[in-house]
């Protein structure tokens, strides 16, 4: 996997929105604060808007997709940031061109949630390590500095944050694993099965699970259909997230218990990241050491060069 360039003061970041419509406000106040980073953020042009038929959807398709198309292979533009999830990334993502992505080279890109799908494809389709962290519209980041400081750490200093090591994380199974992080939001990792470009299992990596008002019948569904596929033979380790708006966190817990600790390899809960407040980013495509008993995340070098 090839590790993008850290971003350095005067970096130009364009702001895409692939997946939900983005609110100006939250937008407005997310540039803002991209600029006091001393980045240069640019909007590309159909992020505000809104599908004339589908009102889940920021614009169509096709100009979600020439949007972040057009960043990427503006060899100005140094970091792709999200500014939203939502739904939508799967409806655009076959209509990126990922030869010419590929050819444009790396840059930083940031999301989560819908975005796991474009994490998968960075993945698969070009080799790309990309970080699974804040959204430049999202109101967890807007109105939190823990999210804030260490997705800025991993953009500028990311030896500073080698190692991640949440407070309240414990280990649900015990032991020590090594592999390749990967993963993201369940749901999206669940429905990419069958796409004919994706990832075909979680072998050998250590693989990142969180989920956002999902009721738990639900979160036990797309559970059992990654096992039932395979997907999940051979992973090296488990590291769960944030399980906001869904039942209690006892009853997820238990089904999370229920359906994981037969794989027989570590598996560490609460670990910051996803959908909450203070969440962490997470770089997917570098290789990295989980102490579920001590709560850490080693990687093996920096998210980005």
């Amino acid at each position: 996997m090839t590790r993008p360039a850290r971003l350095a003061p005067g970096a130009r970041v364009a702001i895409v929105a692939p997946s939900g419509p983005v609110p100006e406000e939250r937008l407005s106040t997310g540039l803002d604060l991209l600029r006091g980073w001393d980045l240069e953020p640019v909007v590309a042009p159909h992020v505000l808007d809104r599908h004339s038929g589908f009102d889940y959807l920021a614009g169509t398709d096709a100009d979600r997709a020439a949007d972040l198309q057009a960043a990427w292979c503006d060899p100005s533009v140094d970091a792709v940031l999200c500014a939203r999830g939502g739904y939508g990334v799967q409806r655009m993502v076959d209509l990126l061109d990922w030869d010419a992505i590929r050819a444009a080279g790396p840059k930083v890109f940031v999301g989560f949630s819908d975005i796991t799908a474009l994490h998968e494809a960075f993945a698969t389709r070009a080799g790309l390590v990309t970080l699974h962290g804040p959204m430049a519209a999202g109101v967890d980041f807007l109105k939190n500095a823990t999210a804030q400081e260490h997705l800025r750490a991993t953009l500028f200093e990311p030896e500073t944050v080698r190692t991640i090591a949440p407070a309240g994380t414990t280990a649900l199974v015990p032991g020590r694993a090594r592999g390749l992080l990967l993963g993201g939001c369940l749901c999206l990792l669940a429905t990419e099965l069958g796409n004919p470009h994706g990832r075909p299992s979680a072998r050998g990596g250590l693989l990142c699970l969180e989920d956002v008002g999902e009721e738990t019948y639900r979160l036990d569904r797309y559970l059992t259909q990654l096992l039932r596929a395979g997907w999940l033979d051979g992973v090296s380790g488990i590291l769960l997230g944030s399980w906001a708006e869904c039942a209690p966190y006892n009853e997820v817990r238990a089904l999370l218990t229920d359906r994981l600790a037969g794989l027989g390899v570590p598996v560490v809960e609460e670990f910051g990241f996803g959908h909450r407040e203070g969440a962490l980013t997470i770089p997917f495509g570098v290789t990295a050491e989980l102490d579920a008993d001590a709560g850490t995340l080693t990687l093996d070098e920096p998210a980005l060069v």
